[in-house]
């Protein structure tokens, strides 16, 4: 509940004992706000996994970008938000023939009609490289490829 949107949509709504279906509610507004439809538009989902950092490496990361998000865990690693760094990276809403960065989230590739499995792993390669030597942080895939 208290993750950072979830947070403000029930903030927003006015809920502040939320019962399980409301948070349900603001879940689904929130992913439908974010994510395509894939009945209208082919995508793989949430692509990337949200990378986990040394603090050193993200203290560093955070001194070059004080606005990077971060959440931090007991273990004194921090996690930080591939989107952002896919957004800064300057990828969200590119398209390259018939895939894409989805234009509203940055972890979603889209396949706009056409596109080969290749074409996405090319697509997802090229983000990780730039992301890689942007920030230094490599990206792992979040989706299984067969």
């Amino acid at each position: 509940l208290d993750y950072g949107t979830v947070k403000d949509e029930l903030h927003e709504r006015g809920i502040t004992a939320p019962r399980i279906q409301d948070v349900r509610d603001v879940i689904r507004h929130i992913r439908q706000s974010k994510l395509p439809d894939p009945k209208e538009l082919g995508n793989a989902g949430s692509f990337f996994k949200n990378p986990v950092l040394d603090a050193g490496q993200f203290a560093e990361l955070q001194r070059q970008h004080p606005d990077i998000p971060s959440f931090s865990d007991a273990s004194g690693k921090v996690k930080t938000a591939a989107a952002w760094l896919i957004d800064r990276a300057g990828w969200k809403g590119y398209r390259e023939g018939n895939v894409g960065v989805h234009e509203r989230q940055a972890l979603v590739l889209v396949n706009y009609g056409g596109a080969t499995g290749k074409q996405v792993l090319s697509l997802a390669e090229k983000i990780r490289e730039s992301v890689k030597e942007k920030f230094g942080v490599a990206l792992e895939m979040e989706v299984n490829a067969v």
